[in-house]
């Protein structure tokens, strides 16, 4: 137990001093995002992380320790110098068969079934890295994809902002004038009508209500026009399309207990007004209940509901920064033109942290590998000695040492593939659920065949990169040497 607890103190230790200067920037990074100010890791964690591996150290080595203090000093002689009978040799008679591959390879893949129990601890290492491979791509993927959709960046890539009902517009760059609501948007809509590359564009406004039968304000979203193309993914329903429909998010499902389908009747201010949920919309609206529909719709129980910004869709091949550039000079200062590059702070940090997650996961599972052809490798330097006097090369030594574990990181890799796909849709709702929102097919249905094929070569990857190292030893050791070795 001492031989594990010594070294597992000292990297208890060590990984909690890293792990401390790694959080540093990613916290940093984090409370510049979201504006609350320092972050630091809690001391209770650096105190428990390193007592829990402890105890997980311990747990895993009391049945190895145990087993070794019963053994009879003549089975402790005997440990190590030969597999037990019947361990492994039908697995070379049977690989022996295999013509159309070397034979130093159908030696090394026969190697882990003279040892299955630690070939199935080395497969759990190798799976458990690849599981946390295919997992982070998927998030990554599922990530952007969430990035894309609340931002509507690829479909809404310039917004113009009015300047209110009685908007202050520079005209000619000289004289003044307060222009009315109505006048701002003739002179935007014309300008977007004149501007080269302009593919689509709708007036929207956006607004806080209160309605019976809500705790907080319901947030609304009218648009004057044809909508349908500004990138709102659907959940479940469609976009509303006829009189008096209209799109919620999860949130205001959840809080008015309806249903894609169902008729809600919006009372504010004295004024009533039923429509139709057509659709559920994926947006979060941080966590507030929102409604989406035609501006005449939504102006039945809000008056005051106005039209203060105009998404616009650009056509393939349009420049953003010329076209922002060029419709600003036509409107003058009285309007805001932007690109819409909303929600592009967060991810990165967040991508990063999964990265980084990963990489760690990964390199430990090729620790793991080299622990085990390290323990395979000494065990077995009188058989490396034995096929180096009859011929093998060191390319063939590094073949078959590599062999011993490259067909357990392919299968390690075919059964991460179905556990890293769970995984991803366990998580993903998961995290939905934390923002109060369902999440669109598209976000969840994020993997193909051949991006999984080559994920499952991560596996392989990992025992290669985890043997190479004693395969080495291996190729260098002299003959003579690997022969009087015991």
């Amino acid at each position: 137990m001492l031989q594990v607890a010594v070294p597992a103190v000292i990297g208890c230790a060590v990984g909690v001093a890293a792990g401390n200067l790694l959080a540093v920037p990613m916290l940093g990074k984090t409370a510049q995002v979201y504006g609350v100010g320092s972050l630091t890791v809690p001391v209770w964690v650096s105190l428990a992380v390193p007592l829990a591996m402890l105890g997980l150290v311990v747990v895993t080595a009391v049945a190895i320790a145990l087993r070794a203090g019963r053994m009879s000093a003549v089975q402790a002689i005997a440990t190590g110098r030969a597999p037990r009978p019947a361990h492994g040799y039908r697995a070379h008679r049977l690989f022996g068969r295999a013509r159309h591959l070397p034979r130093p390879v159908t030696i090394g893949l026969a190697g882990p079934f003279a040892r299955p129990a630690r070939t199935m601890v080395t497969l759990a290492a190798i799976v458990f890295g690849v599981t946390a491979v295919i997992f982070a791509a998927g998030l990554r993927t599922s990530l952007n994809r969430v990035q894309a959709d609340l931002s509507h960046a690829a479909s809404e890539q310039v917004q113009v902002l009015l300047g209110g009902r009685q908007g202050l517009v520079l005209i000619n760059g000289h004289s003044s004038a307060h222009l009315s609501l109505a006048a701002q948007e003739h002179a935007v809509q014309a300008a977007l009508r004149a501007q080269r590359g302009t593919l689509h564009y709708v007036a929207e406004a956006n607004s806080q209500i209160s309605v019976l039968g809500l705790a907080g304000q319901l947030s609304v979203a009218g648009f004057d026009g044809d909508a349908s193309w500004t990138g709102y993914a659907m959940i479940a329903g469609h976009w509303y399309s006829g009189p008096g429909q209209v799109d919620v998010n999860t949130a205001f499902l959840h809080d008015t207990g309806t249903a894609v389908g169902d008729k809600y009747t919006l009372t504010s201010g004295g004024k009533h007004t039923t429509v139709q949920i057509a659709g559920e919309v994926f947006d979060t609206a941080d966590s507030k209940p929102e409604m989406i529909g035609a501006l005449s719709t939504l102006s039945a129980v809000d008056p005051g509901l106005a039209p203060n910004e105009y998404q616009v869709g650009l056509a393939p091949g349009t420049n953003t920064g010329s076209y922002v550039n060029a419709l600003s000079h036509v409107l003058g200062k009285g309007y805001l033109v932007e690109v819409n590059n909303s929600g592009g702070a967060v991810l990165p940090a967040i991508l990063g942290l999964v990265g980084a997650l990963t990489l760690l996961i990964a390199v430990v599972a090729g620790l793991g590998v080299l622990n085990t052809v390290v323990l395979q490798t000494r065990e077995r330097v009188h058989d490396l000695g034995v096929f180096k006097a009859v011929g093998m090369t060191p390319r063939q030594t590094i073949a078959m040492v590599v062999s011993t574990v490259a067909g357990i990181g392919l299968a390690a890799g075919f059964i991460a593939i179905p556990a890293g796909v769970e995984l991803h849709r366990y998580v993903l709702p998961v995290m939905g659920n934390a923002a109060q929102t369902g999440l669109p097919a598209s976000v969840l249905n994020v993997y193909h065949t051949p991006e999984l094929i080559l994920l499952t070569l991560s596996g392989l990857a990992i025992a290669v990169a985890g043997a190479l190292a004693p395969a080495s030893w291996a190729a260098r050791t002299p003959t003579a040497f690997a022969l009087r070795a015991e």
